[in-house]
């Protein structure tokens, strides 16, 4: 489970459900240490109910927004693997991977003997498979009570009349059913699970605005109660308008100002937690993971120290970090400076992001 949880967060996954027996979620905790962007959901007692139960579990992400169903015990699961399917999802309401049949096919009789079956046009049906969540959901409230259970969700989707498209199989995605299988799968795990070669981009961020009349200041998500206010566009958050900047850093995307210019209306006195926000988004959209955070803010007042704990616990929700990852520090310039005459704030960040190659 792990390794195939391991593999869809590498791959840009949003967010990644497990759906589990009850009663498990010790066990699932200590499989899944140390991965973020994971939830758990109580399974059903067929395969059906507990797909739809994790379909479920995302009822406040978009109807349309694409969703992949993997078994856990095909563990070889690549990065690979769900660029294709995502390719193929795009121009039908489903997508699998699967591989066309090389053996030849045999039916047994009743009278004890054998008759070779076509294996044209045959294929071995593979998982992740890729649909549209809401449109799943529909596919599966429409599948008939007297129709059996189905074995798997292209099957739902085809029964609604769903086009589900084809994408290259593997045979790394074998299906751990017998004891043999699990031979097989230690004698290939070295190979199927080596990491792939990812690189450690380092990022950086500096911002600083002006003080000016008001009662109070937003600093990396935290309001704090002050004689007076930070000047800005939006509500001048400078600790979160350098964070936003070192991650954009990271992945060469320009800085907060090219993806919400200060021009634009729209953006005036918003919380800058959807820059933020919005630059996590597009590090995990090219299968990047942040590591770690280091904020710094430079001024004489407000006070920092008092407030250090809560800024840390915003950022590490924002970032979806474990605080031990996520650092607030504060210094003064020693009454130098546009800080030290109590004019404005600043504020600089570090990022640290594992790319792919």
């Amino acid at each position: 489970m792990r390794w195939s949880a391991q593999a869809l967060l590498d791959a840009g996954a949003r967010r990644l459900v497990v759906v589990i027996p009850v009663g498990d979620e010790d066990l699932a905790a200590e499989a899944l240490e140390g991965l973020n962007g994971w939830s758990t959901a109580p399974g059903g007692a067929t395969r059906a109910l507990s797909v739809q139960a994790g379909l479920n579990a995302l009822a406040d992400h978009p109807a349309d927004e694409p969703v992949l169903i993997h078994d856990a015990a095909r563990p070889f699961v690549t990065k690979g693997h769900v660029e294709a399917l995502l390719a193929a999802l795009a121009g039908a309401d489903g997508a699998i991977p699967a591989l066309p049949v090389a053996d030849t096919l045999k039916r047994d009789l009743e009278d004890g003997g054998l008759v070779t079956v076509s294996r044209e046009h045959l294929w071995r049906a593979q998982t992740p498979q890729a649909f549209r969540r809401g449109q799943l959901l529909s596919a599966y409230a429409a599948w008939p009570k007297d129709a059996g259970e189905p074995t798997d969700d292209a099957g739902v989707m085809e029964r609604a009349g769903g086009r589900v498209a084809l994408a290259p199989g593997d045979p790394l995605l074998m299906k751990l059913t017998y004891p043999e299988d699990f031979t097989m799968a230690e004698a290939l795990a070295p190979l199927a699970t080596a990491p792939a070669a990812r690189v450690t981009c380092v990022g950086q961020g500096f911002d600083a605005h002006r003080f000016g009349p008001g009662d109070a200041v937003w600093l990396c998500g935290v309001k704090i109660e002050h004689d007076k206010t930070l000047i800005g566009h939006s509500d001048a958050d400078a600790g979160l308008h350098a964070l936003t900047d070192a991650l954009l850093g990271t992945i060469g995307e320009g800085d907060i100002g090219d993806h919400f210019p200060p021009t634009d209306p729209k953006w005036r006195g918003v919380d800058s937690a959807v820059f933020l926000s919005h630059a996590v988004d597009l590090v995990r959209a090219k299968g990047g993971q942040i590591v770690n955070v280091d904020v710094t803010l430079i001024c004489e007042r407000p006070r920092i120290k008092a407030h250090r704990a809560a800024m840390r616990a915003r950022l590490a929700t924002l970032l979806d970090l474990p605080e031990v990852r996520v650092s607030v520090k504060a210094t003064t310039t020693e009454r130098m400076g546009f800080t030290g005459r109590e004019e404005g704030l600043a504020a600089q960040a570090i990022v640290a992001v594992s790319l792919p190659a």
